[in-house]
C-alpha cells in the first residue's frame, strides 16, 4: 500500500513483526492513500491483554478492556514502541489502534483456514472503526 506522500507499506511484513506483540492475537495493518499513516486493527490476546492492563492498574473482563480507552491508548504507545524494536519504519508503524474483541476464525470468515487474514473482509466488517481513526 501506498500512503499520501509515496511511502510504501508492506502490510504483510508489518503484521508479521507486530504479531510477536505480547497483546497481539491478529492484526490487521489497514492505509488509506489520501492519509499519511497507517491503522491497525487488532484482535487482543486475552492473556496478554489481562497481564498488560493489570500493568496499568486496570481490571474487567475481556470485552471491557477491549473498549477501555486508557487500555487502548497505552497499547498504541505499547505496538508502536514494539515496532521500533522490530526495526520497522517510521510511517510503519500504525499510529492509531482499534480493539476487535470477536476471535478471528475461520467459521467467522476473516481468516482462512490457514489463519491468514483475508484484509478485504476484515476491512468490509470493521470499515466503522476504521473511519473513526481517521478521523
Amino acid at each position: 500500500m501506498k500512503l499520501q506522500h509515496g511511502e510504501y507499506i508492506s502490510l504483510g511484513k508489518v503484521e508479521s513483526e507486530l504479531k510477536t506483540c505480547q497483546i497481539v492475537e491478529n492484526i490487521c495493518i489497514y492505509c488509506d492513500s489520501t492519509k499519511t499513516y497507517s491503522i491497525a486493527l487488532v484482535q487482543p490476546a486475552e492473556k496478554g491483554l489481562n497481564d498488560f492492563s493489570a500493568t496499568l492498574g486496570v481490571t474487567g473482563t475481556y470485552s471491557e478492556l477491549c473498549k477501555n480507552p486508557k487500555v487502548i491508548r497505552a497499547a498504541t504507545t505499547l505496538i508502536g514502541e514494539y515496532g521500533k524494536t522490530k526495526k520497522l519504519n517510521k510511517f510503519e508503524i500504525p499510529t492509531k489502534v482499534a480493539f476487535c474483541e470477536e476471535l478471528w476464525t475461520p467459521d467467522s470468515g476473516l481468516v482462512t483456514a490457514a489463519f491468514k487474514i483475508r484484509r478485504k473482509e476484515v476491512v468490509e466488517k470493521y470499515k466503522n472503526e476504521i473511519k473513526s481513526l481517521y478521523v
